[in-house]
C-alpha cells in the first residue's frame, strides 16, 4: 500500500467517524416525504408525489416520529384507509435516507410482513432515487435485499410478524414500527406479549429510541391501540367551522341525516348549530386555517404521558378526504348496520375508530324457547345449503349438532345426536363413522349429507382415541379440533398443527392435524346473532329478508338444548400484569350444545363459507334443485364418499326426544 492509499483510507475513516457524530437531522418526516416520496401505482389509488396536504392530520403524526421530537412513543389508534400505514412507509424511507439505524417493522403475521415488503416496500424504495442509491436491487449477490431484509448504509430495516419470537428477538433497534398491534396474537411461542419483546429491542437505544404503534381498535377491555392510546395525552384533531369559526374534533354522532336519506348527510357544529356540508372538509383540515392538534386527557394524565415520552392520536373517518370515504357513505353503512351487532361492530372499529364493547350477558334462553319456528328437528330447511357438524367428546357419550348454512351466514339447527357409550371403547366410534355417512331429508326434496365433522380431541384421557379416529376417517371430512382463550387472537382458526399419534406400536410424528378454535371469538358471535330479531310476517311478505347472521331453531328442540346453548357468560379480570382480560364462564354443568356450535361454526369458517359469493351460493342451490345429472356428483355440500351399506340406529336421547331415525 503506497501512502496515497492509506491517506484516501484515514479519510474514509475520518468521514465515518464524523457521521457517526453528526446530529439527527432537522428534516421533519413529513417535510422529507413531500421532498422525496413518490407513490407507486402497484401500492396507492393515487399515484404520483406525495402530498402531506392530501392527509393533513397525518402531518402532527409524522412530524411526532421525527428524530428531534423528543417523543419516544406515539401511538395512533385510527379507522381504516386513513393513511397510517403509509406514514409509517415514510418513516422507514426517512430513516434510510437521513437517519440510518437498526429499524424493526412488525406486521401481525410474517405473512403479512412479506406482503407489506413486496407491495409497499420495494415499491417505496424503487420510486425515489435517494433511497434506490442506498438500498442495493436484490438480484445483486450479497446485496442484504431480501424479502424481509433490506441493508442499507448505517442500518438494516428488518421486517417480521408478531407471530414469530424469532423475529422479535433478533436484534437491537432503535426505530421500531408497530403495525395493526390489536391483530398480534396474545402470547408468542411462549414468550409473552409482543409488543413487550419488540420494545425491550430498543432498551440499548435509550432516549434516542422511538416506537410507532397503530391500529384500527377491536374490543372495548381487550383493545391493545386503546389502552395505549388511553396512557398518552389523548389528542384530537381539531377543525374550524367554515359558519363560526368555532374549533371541534369531528363526532359521529353530530353527523346528521334525514332517515333513509344518506345522501343528505351534514355535519351539525357544536358551537353555532349550523349544518357543515361535505365540500368544506378540504378547508376545515387545513393547518392554515387553524386546524391543530389538541390533547383531550385529564391534566395529570397528559402530565403523566408527557413524562414518559408518550403521545397519542385518534382519527375517524369523518375525517377521510374528498374522494375517499364519505359522509353519505358513513350514514349509509349505519342504516344498513342497524338491528345487526356484527355490522355495528365492524363500523365501530373500522370507520369510527373505536372500540366495540362486547355483550357478554347470556340471551334469554326463554325468549330463544318461544321463538322456535314450525318445522322439526331432523329436516333440512329452505336455504340451508350446506351442513357442518360438531362433536363434543364425553367419556360416556359424543354429543352433536349439525347445522346448516346458507347466504350471510344464516343457520339452520338440522340434528342433534347422541352416540351412548364408553368412549375408550371402538363400539362408540363405529357408530360415528356410520353417522358420517347419514343424509337428512331436504323441505324441497333430496337429500344432504354432511360436508365437514368437527370434533374436538377430549380431556385429555380421550384424546388418544379422538386422534386415532380422525386419522382413520381422513382429512377430507373430518377434522380435530381443540379450543383455546382469547379474543386477541389474528385468525379464528388458527392451524393446522401435526401431532405425534401411536399407530400399531409406531409412533407417527405427523399423525393428526389439528386446528386451535379461539371458542371467545365464536361464542360472541353466536351470542350477537341469537339477539338478532326476526322479521315480522308482513315484512317477509313485503319482500324483506332474515337478518344476515340470523339463527333458525326447530320445533323439536327442548329448553335443555337452549339453556346449554346459552349456558356461558363473559366476565373481565385482571391479569397479573394488571391487564384488563375477558373470558367466558361457565354459569352451569353442562354447555355441550354451546361448544358443539363452536366446533361446527369453526368448520364452516375453514370451508371458507364467509367468503363465498353469490356464484358459489347459487351453484350449491341449483346443485340441490336438480334432479339429473352425472351419478358421481353428490348432492350439495355432501362429500364424495360412498353411502354406508346399512342405516345406523339412533340412541335415544332423555332430552332432546327420540326418533326413530338419524334420515
Amino acid at each position: 500500500m503506497n501512502s496515497d492509499e492509506a491517506f484516501e483510507g484515514a479519510d474514509d475513516i475520518r468521514r465515518a467517524w464524523l457521521a457517526g457524530l453528526a446530529p439527527d437531522p432537522a428534516l421533519t418526516v413529513s417535510q422529507w416525504a413531500d421532498r422525496h416520496r413518490v407513490l407507486s401505482s402497484r401500492s396507492a389509488s393515487e399515484a404520483g408525489p406525495y402530498r402531506t396536504s392530501r392527509t393533513p392530520y397525518m402531518r402532527g403524526i409524522m412530524d411526532a416520529l421525527s428524530p428531534r421530537n423528543p417523543v419516544q412513543r406515539v401511538v395512533f389508534m385510527k379507522a381504516a384507509q386513513v393513511g397510517a400505514t403509509e406514514a409509517g412507509n415514510n418513516w422507514i424511507g426517512f430513516c434510510i435516507h437521513r437517519a440510518p439505524g437498526p429499524f424493526l417493522a412488525v406486521q401481525p403475521t410474517v405473512e403479512l410482513a412479506k406482503r407489506l415488503s413486496q407491495q409497499r416496500i420495494d415499491p417505496l424504495i424503487e420510486e425515489s432515487p435517494d433511497l434506490r442509491a442506498l438500498v442495493m436491487a436484490s438480484r445483486s449477490r450479497d446485496s442484504g435485499n431480501t424479502i424481509l431484509g433490506k441493508r442499507f448504509p448505517g442500518g438494516q430495516l428488518l421486517l417480521t410478524g408478531a407471530n414469530a419470537a424469532v423475529g422479535l428477538r433478533s436484534m437491537p433497534a432503535r426505530w421500531v414500527f408497530l403495525d395493526e398491534v390489536d391483530a398480534y396474537p396474545g402470547d408468542v411461542d411462549g414468550e409473552g406479549d409482543p409488543i413487550a419483546l419488540a420494545d425491550a429491542r430498543t432498551l440499548s437505544f435509550g432516549h434516542r429510541s422511538k416506537t410507532f404503534l397503530a391500529s384500527t381498535p377491536t374490543i372495548k377491555g381487550l383493545s391493545r391501540i386503546e389502552r395505549e392510546y388511553e396512557l398518552s395525552d389523548q389528542q384530537r384533531y381539531h377543525v374550524p367551522c367554515p359558519h363560526c369559526g368555532g374549533l371541534q374534533w369531528l363526532q359521529f354522532e353530530r353527523l346528521r341525516w334525514a332517515t333513509g336519506r344518506p345522501e343528505t348527510a351534514r355535519y351539525v357544529c357544536e358551537h353555532c348549530d349550523e349544518p357543515i356540508a361535505e365540500r368544506h372538509k378540504t378547508a376545515m383540515m387545513d393547518e392554515a386555517n387553524g386546524a391543530e392538534w389538541r390533547p383531550t386527557a385529564a391534566p395529570e394524565v397528559i402530565a403523566a404521558a408527557r413524562s414518559g415520552g408518550v403521545i397519542g392520536f385518534h382519527i375517524s373517518g369523518l375525517y377521510s378526504p374528498l374522494g375517499w370515504l364519505s359522509w353519505e357513505e358513513i350514514a349509509r353503512s349505519w342504516e344498513g348496520a342497524q338491528g345487526n351487532d356484527a355490522s355495528l361492530k365492524t363500523l365501530k372499529n373500522t370507520i369510527l375508530g373505536e372500540t366495540w364493547a362486547e355483550k357478554g350477558e347470556a340471551p334469554d334462553w326463554q325468549r330463544l324457547y318461544e321463538r322456535r319456528e314450525t318445522w322439526q328437528l331432523g329436516q333440512v330447511q329452505p336455504g340451508a345449503l350446506v351442513l357442518t357438524a360438531g362433536a363434543d367428546v364425553q367419556r360416556d357419550r359424543i354429543e352433536i349438532d349439525v347445522w346448516g348454512w346458507g347466504r350471510n351466514l344464516q343457520s339452520w339447527l338440522v340434528d342433534h345426536v347422541v352416540l351412548e357409550g364408553d368412549t375408550a371403547r371402538p363400539e362408540v366410534w363405529a357408530n360415528l363413522s356410520e353417522f358420517l355417512g347419514a343424509t337428512w331429508g331436504c323441505a324441497g326434496g333430496g337429500r344432504m349429507g354432511l360436508a365437514r365433522l368437527a370434533i374436538d380431541t377430549g380431556d385429555g384421557v380421550t384424546t388418544d382415541a379422538v386422534y386415532a379416529w380422525v386419522r382413520k376417517s381422513g382429512r377430507q371430512q373430518v377434522i380435530a379440533v381443540k379450543g383455546v382463550g382469547g379474543f386477541d387472537r389474528s385468525m379464528p382458526v388458527d392451524g393446522p398443527t401435526y401431532v405425534e399419534v401411536t399407530e400399531g406400536g409406531r409412533k407417527l410424528r405427523r399423525g393428526v392435524q389439528l386446528w386451535k378454535v379461539a371458542g371467545a371469538v365464536f361464542k360472541a358471535e353466536w351470542y350477537r346473532f341469537l339477539r338478532l330479531s326476526a322479521p315480522t310476517e308482513e315484512d317477509l311478505a313485503a319482500g324483506g329478508d332474515w337478518p344476515a347472521g340470523f339463527v333458525h331453531i326447530p320445533r323439536g328442540t327442548t329448553a335443555e338444548w337452549m339453556k346449554q346453548a346459552t349456558a356461558e357468560q363473559l366476565v373481565s379480570s385482571k391479569t397479573r400484569a394488571g391487564f384488563q382480560r375477558l373470558e367466558w364462564q361457565q354459569t352451569r354443568e353442562r354447555n355441550e350444545a354451546l361448544d358443539c356450535r363452536v366446533y361446527a361454526r369453526a368448520a364452516a369458517w375453514l370451508m371458507g363459507i364467509d367468503r363465498w359469493d353469490e356464484q358459489r351460493w347459487q351453484g350449491l342451490e341449483n346443485q340441490l334443485a336438480s334432479e339429473t345429472g352425472p351419478k358421481d356428483v353428490p348432492p350439495a355440500g355432501q362429500p364424495n364418499r360412498p353411502a354406508p351399506s346399512t342405516a345406523p340406529k339412533r340412541p335415544a336421547t332423555p332430552w332432546m326426544g327420540s326418533r326413530k331415525k338419524w334420515f
